[in-house]
């Protein structure tokens, strides 16, 4: 497993499953010819897009970003249309760092996408339960909102089988929130509307976390934004105003969906200058 030490703040990539994503819906308006340069697609034009929860261990706390596509959550049909190869070992990856679900105290939700949320329930017996009982869930309040009242364009990515089991145990924010000291959620709309990212800063070192308004490396341009926003025009805004400050920061950018990369520095020119790959 990869990771990454920003002051006392270590973070650590589990394993939560793969999906393969049609890559013009994935890079919305930027032509084939484009993308193609910068992210690799299959026979299908589907493009490989991890699903990979970030471990964060600080001040003796453990905390999930994002939980996984999960285990047995889709039938076959929306398995084989959002070509998911490889569903979550979240526990094998935890038992491999000495812990287990128990051990989770916080779980921060950038967003409620099922492929972000799925992970957060399990079946037991035909029943659905909390993947992990003691942790408490924060999201955004408007995400919140819409997960559990869906309209007829989102009830296609807000399940209910990913928030019933947990609604006790979700906590809700406005514009920000520090969860933990150099921890902070931050609400920017965009993707959805309670989209939110994450900033983390410790010591000399920052880290953003742009979520979905920047999935993989190759998103690095703000007008790259994905036919999956709902607000496209608030993902760039929110998405250039988070890369000027990395690049004031000289910030680490980290990524759930990425293939290739955990976290990558960019230089003056835009070029990745440091990089956490992902081993293949």
């Amino acid at each position: 497993m990869e990771t990454l030490q920003i002051g006392e703040i270590r973070l650590t990539w589990l394993n939560g499953g793969v999906t393969h994503m049609d890559g013009g819906a994935m890079f919305g308006v930027v032509p084939h010819a484009l993308w193609t340069k910068k992210y690799p697609h299959n026979e299908l034009n589907q493009i490989e897009l991890r699903t990979d929860p970030i471990l964060i261990q600080a001040s003796g706390r453990n905390i999930l970003v994002e939980s996984g596509i999960g285990n047995n959550k889709m039938n076959d049909k929306q398995r084989r249309n959002f070509g998911v190869t490889e569903e979550s070992s979240i526990h094998r990856s935890l038992s491999e760092l000495g812990l287990s679900v128990n051990d989770i105290d916080l779980i921060l939700m950038t967003h409620m996408h099922f492929d972000h949320a799925c992970g957060l329930t399990r079946w037991e017996d035909d029943k659905l339960v909390p993947t992990f009982p003691n942790a408490r869930i924060i999201t955004h309040q408007i995400e919140w909102d819409e997960m559990r009242n869906p309209n007829i364009r989102s009830r296609n990515t807000y399940w209910r089988e990913n928030w019933e089991a947990i609604e006790g145990m979700v906590e809700t924010f406005e514009t920000e929130t520090e969860v933990l000291p150099g921890i902070t959620m931050l609400h920017t709309g965009g993707h959805s509307a309670g989209h939110s990212v994450l900033l983390i800063e410790s010591g000399h070192d920052y880290l953003i976390h742009l979520a979905d308004l920047m999935p993989t490396h190759a998103h690095k341009n703000v007008l790259w934004v994905l036919a999956y926003d709902d607000y496209p025009m608030d993902s760039i805004a929110m998405k250039e105003k988070l890369m000027k400050l990395g690049e004031n920061k000289q910030a680490w950018f980290s990524f759930y969906h990425d293939a290739f990369y955990r976290a990558v520095k960019f230089d003056e020119t835009g070029a990745i200058s440091e990089s956490v790959k992902r081993t293949r």
